[in-house]
């Protein structure tokens, strides 16, 4: 961990020309230095390995020990899309910026997010990345995030589909905005088929979300009925399932079974293919579309209430969860997991010379390592800014039965003050289901290298 510790000592020096110490002359910090630019936004967070405990150390659903995996840890850590600030890339509508430098750090979040439910969904959970041997499916998902505007998640796109939002280029996002602005770019990645639900004022509406993926209740009539039954029979729709009868009610529903960890060997590849393939095969015969649901929440005013510290891990700890975006004030993090109270989690303040993942180099490889973090971030979970966006993934139609199960077992029923809410149906006061999605993506366009939209806001509907 020394050598990540003077790459970062390098990066924040204000003499770019000073060499490394011999001590990090290893093949990948060499290369990342090389793509790297000496401009960091410090902050006070932690760069060393995560210490000896005999506390599980919990990522993604996965627990892994801290004393016994760590070798394990640091692959999983690896594995993911590191986005980060980029400079040179070609400017924003023409005569935009050509650095997000600043200002992008919770646009790259977003990508973060978004990355890691693409994984899920081309590659399973289990998925890691091998740099020797790139995977095709991988080498896709990566570029949909390029820094092109061709590229359907590229931060081109997500700057100038901000402008809906009320963000010009250039602004800084929030939890909320980003998680929009993606909701609208996702139409326009059919490979994916991805659908986004955003559950607003901290409510799960379970029948919105079947709704959405255009899926035929599994339910039978009485069941239906009685889960309906369970939910209006109470002060409002908009309640919490409490008691054994919705606890019944929920295990009934069914579930899928615990994904496994981390495929570990290369003989197990074609199995964890096989696997994949059955499961969007299940999905697809229930007519269920997958989804991608983010929560915003709000946990506090100008830090975040104690009471919500134990859910924050339990949303890191479900199966189906794609992690968190927020951090702390004027500096967004993409959260992963947590060990103790330390939250785990990619940091995009570092700002890295563009590349172009399209176009092979003169040995005929892809050089994308600047895309994969050689270090793990930790910070207190008490420092987290009280505004955050959690991402959950449900692949089939039991991922999200057993979703809705665990979430009431693990979220609702043990806490007096739940960090967000299911009910079945919508509240009678909220605003009707279709005026609240009267935004048809008719309305938006992807833009392509040719257009530039950033001159004018006249072709923006500002919300």
């Amino acid at each position: 961990m020394q050598a990540a510790r003077e790459y970062v000592r390098a990066l924040s020096s204000p003499d770019d020309t000073e060499p490394l110490p011999a001590s990090t002359n290893s093949g990948l910090l060499q290369r990342m230095t090389n793509t790297a630019c000496a401009t960091y936004e410090s902050a006070l967070l932690e760069y060393d390995e995560i210490p000896p405990t005999s506390e599980p150390v919990c990522i993604l659903g996965n627990e892994y020990s801290a004393i016994y995996d760590l070798d394990d840890i640091r692959k999983v850590f690896y594995s993911k899309m590191w986005m980060t600030y980029r400079k040179g890339f070609p400017s924003i509508g023409g005569i935009g910026p050509t650095t997000d430098t600043g200002w992008g750090c919770m646009l790259r979040c977003g990508q973060m997010l978004l990355a890691q439910t693409l994984v899920h969904r081309h590659l399973g959970r289990g998925w890691q990345h091998n740099p020797k041997l790139l995977d095709p499916t991988y080498l896709k998902i990566l570029q949909l995030f390029q820094d092109k505007k061709s590229s359907t998640y590229s931060i081109h796109q997500i700057a100038q589909m901000g402008v809906t939002e009320g963000k010009p280029v250039g602004s800084w996002f929030g939890p909320n905005t980003v998680a929009q602005v993606l909701r609208k770019l996702a139409p326009y990645d059919q490979w994916t088929d991805l659908q986004i639900h955003i559950a607003m004022d901290n409510s799960i509406i379970i029948s919105d979300i079947r709704e959405l993926c255009s899926m035929v209740s599994s339910l039978s009539p009485e069941r239906d009925s009685g889960f309906r039954e369970s939910v209006s029979g109470a002060s409002s729709t908009s309640v919490r399932y409490r008691g054994p009868q919705a606890a019944s009610l929920l295990t009934n529903i069914g579930g899928a079974s615990s994904a496994k960890n981390a495929v570990q060997s290369e003989e197990c590849e074609s199995e964890r293919r096989d696997d994949r393939v059955n499961v969007t095969a299940a999905a697809a015969s229930s007519s269920w579309k997958p989804l991608l649901l983010v929560v915003p929440l709000r946990l506090g005013l100008t830090e975040i209430n104690p009471c919500y510290v134990r859910s924050v891990k339990e949303c890191l700890r479900l199966k189906q969860t794609v992690g968190i975006v927020g951090g702390k004030p004027n500096h967004a993090y993409y959260f992963i997991g947590y060990v103790g109270n330390q939250l785990l989690f990619f940091d995009p303040h570092t700002t890295q010379q563009v590349v172009d993942l399209d176009n092979e180099d003169a040995g005929g490889s892809i050089d994308e390592s600047s895309y994969h973090c050689p270090f793990i971030y930790r910070m207190n979970i008490e420092d987290l800014d009280p505004s955050i966006a959690v991402g959950f993934f449900f692949e089939s139609e039991p991922d999200f039965d057993d979703w809705c199960q665990q979430v009431q077992e693990r979220l609702v029923d043990p806490e007096k003050r739940a960090i967000f809410e299911l009910a079945y149906e919508r509240p009678a006061h909220w605003v009707d289901k279709a005026a609240a999605h009267s935004d048809t993506y008719s309305d938006y366009a992807v833009v392509h290298a040719d257009d530039r939209v950033y001159d004018s806001e006249e072709e923006f509907e500002l919300l």
